[in-house]
């Protein structure tokens, strides 16, 4: 194969107003409202002024910026998909849109906005009494509290049900609260925690229950978990539990929260901005390397004239098309409250697998200058790394599509 003499285009006559740019083969951009284009714009606005500039030095110090947590809020995206309480009430493709758009900066910033609206927020809104409510859902939305979930166990990953922290009654109706939780995003920076536990009164089994604590309470302890080579730009943390005192109306009182429906129907809500988020970090690998073979001459042609960068770029471009449309249909599902429960594992496990291959190969395309902050796409790819493992792993996700499919639950050893 030969380069030919064609000129490559350039990334940079895209339309201002455009969502894609060069990558919509397929008319993306007019599946979208001039109010949703409106609201990506003026996110993409806040990652160009706030978090592009910066992203680098805070990736490689492992700094989570606190400072654009305000700027989140002024936009209204933190709980945007939440209706009353001072949230926005945006409507879940606007909510999906907002997710690309903090994800083409850094997973790290989507994912801050993913623990405080999706899971923390949603699980009060979802699940909490009209106090709690009021006492903590104005505050998130405005930036003026942080909250985190605390579900996954240092040995109850996959299997939520295996959990052992355990929250038992007093006979004066206090919650006392023994465990561990880990992997739990901003935990060390939150003022509230979703703590799910285990829930015992003398002589009664209670099952899984959902408890609003305040970080502050004596016995509660998060530390951040060092040395980390993805999500670096983010807090991920393990949490202690050690007789841990609450009223006895700490506890999340929807029949909605009692077992683990109570969490998975938070986590559904991260899942679905997390299909969404994926595909702004791909289509922003994208961007860099067409940029990039544009401009890099390689024995006197760009690298954009070469067959094979023109194949490469071809395949990016058709997975980032169908992930967007994937996520634009399951959006509108969403919205029209059609949507399944197994779509949203479709679009997980879809749009992390072709998100992560994009980001890898588009750092292959940048050849040795792919590995530094320079560029974004091995930034991406390390943290994709994260996104494809948290709310269900790939595996996770492929069993609840099995099951689907055949009718059969295979989550144990022989189906067990």
């Amino acid at each position: 194969m030969t380069p030919t003499d064609t000129p490559a285009r350039s990334n940079g006559a895209a339309d201002a107003r455009s969502l894609f740019g060069p990558v919509d083969l397929t008319g993306l951009d007019g599946q979208f409202t001039p109010a949703e284009k409106d609201l990506a714009l003026s996110v993409r606005s806040l990652v160009d002024e706030h978090i592009r500039p910066n992203i680098a030095h805070w990736y490689e110090q492992a700094l989570f910026p606190r400072e654009i947590i305000p700027e989140l809020a002024r936009l209204g995206l933190l709980g945007m998909h939440l209706d009353g309480y001072g949230c926005a009430g945006r409507s879940a493709v606007e909510y999906g849109l907002a997710a690309s758009e903090l994800e083409a900066g850094d997973s790290g910033l989507r994912t801050f906005v993913s623990v405080q609206g999706s899971l923390a927020m949603s699980a009060i809104h979802k699940h909490g009494s009209e106090e709690q409510k009021r006492r903590w859902l104005p505050a998130m939305a405005a930036g003026e509290a942080i909250g985190c979930f605390g579900l996954t166990e240092p040995t109850a990953g996959s299997d939520p049900a295996g959990m052992q922290t355990l929250a038992v009654q007093q006979p004066g109706g206090d919650w006392v609260i023994n465990g561990a939780k880990r992997w739990i995003g901003m935990a060390t920076i939150a003022d509230v925690a979703i703590i799910w536990a285990q829930t015992r009164e003398p002589g009664n089994a209670r099952g899984v229950r959902g408890f609003v604590v305040p970080t502050d309470a004596q016995g509660f302890r998060a530390e951040a978990i060092p040395s980390k080579l993805s999500m670096r730009a983010s807090v991920q943390c393990d949490i202690l539990l050690e007789d841990v005192r609450l009223p006895a109306d700490a506890i999340l009182p929807a029949d909605s929260a009692i077992g683990l429906k109570g969490p998975f129907a938070c986590l559904n809500e991260a899942r679905y901005g997390i299909i969404w988020g994926v595909m702004g970090a791909a289509r922003d690998s994208f961007d860099a390397v067409l940029d990039y073979s544009a401009g890099r001459l390689q024995f006197g042609t760009p690298l954009a004239g070469y067959q094979l960068t023109q194949a490469k770029l071809a395949d990016m471009a058709l997975e980032i098309n169908k992930g967007y449309l994937l996520a634009l249909q399951l959006g509108r599902a969403k919205d029209a409250g059609t949507l399944d429960p197994v779509a949203i594992s479709v679009g997980k496990l879809n749009n992390c697998r072709e998100a992560i291959a994009i980001a890898r190969e588009a750092r292959e395309m940048l050849g040795g200058n792919g590995i530094t902050l320079d560029h974004s796409p091995l930034r991406h790819a390390n943290n994709l790394e994260s996104v494809r493992t948290y709310e269900g792993t790939e595996e996770v996700h492929a069993l609840i599509i099995g099951r689907q499919l055949t009718g059969i639950g295979a989550f144990t050893a022989a189906g067990k």
